[in-house]
């Protein structure tokens, strides 16, 4: 349950990145979820592999390249998904950095199981 939701939340994250960011193209919400469940799958298979070889470069640049490597990973999974279009190196940077903005601000709400957390204020 965790898992389809978490495609879910790439999926409202990579549809509010197209309609923001120009360069960035989505067909239909059938391609955002198509392009949200492959970024996960990027995100956990091939990121780990990137973020260990560019090790020396990400301490040289005290981090900012991974949103290099962000952006690679988002232009990667538009060559994979059909409909989904990523136009131009900084299209790419800019729109990874708001789909991992919007993908944090929507699972802050998601606990690791899949429910959704409320918030309360405790009375003081």
């Amino acid at each position: 349950m965790g898992f389809l939701l978490r495609v879910l939340i790439n999926a409202v994250a990579i549809y509010v990145v197209a309609v923001i960011v120009p360069g960035i193209e989505v067909d239909g919400v059938l391609t955002a979820l198509g392009a949200g469940l492959v970024l996960g799958v990027i995100n956990a298979v091939v990121r780990p592999i990137l973020v260990v070889l560019t090790f020396p470069v990400t301490l040289v640049t005290l981090g900012l390249f991974l949103l290099v490597l962000n952006g690679l990973c988002l232009w990667l999974t538009s060559l994979l998904v059909k409909g989904f279009q990523v136009h131009g190196f900084w299209a790419a940077v800019f729109g990874a950095l708001l789909v991992s903005v919007v993908s944090w601000v929507l699972t802050t709400f998601v606990s690791d199981r899949g429910r959704i957390v409320v918030i309360t204020r405790r009375a003081s």
